[in-house]
């Protein structure tokens, strides 16, 4: 049995973004997602919300602001 949802035009975007290959199915990568999800134990899960907090917050440096800290000319891309 399968059914219809509605997404909106960005979620379908990013969806698409994330395929692998041409003819994966929004199935496919729904599947995928969801077990990614449940490797993650709850610890990693609040560590990331707690990550994702101090982003917002604005509690992060970035590689220009750590390569001037640390005095570093060049990085590997």
């Amino acid at each position: 049995m399968s059914t219809t949802i509605m997404i909106s035009n960005d979620l379908k975007s990013e969806l698409n973004a994330m395929k692998l290959f041409p003819s994966e199915t929004y199935e496919d990568i729904i599947k995928s997602l969801i077990d990614d999800r449940k490797i993650l134990s709850k610890e990693t899960l609040k560590d990331i919300d707690e990550a994702k907090a101090e982003i917002k917050a604005g509690k992060y440096y970035t590689l220009e602001q750590l390569k001037k800290e640390y005095d570093i000319k060049w990085y590997i891309k």
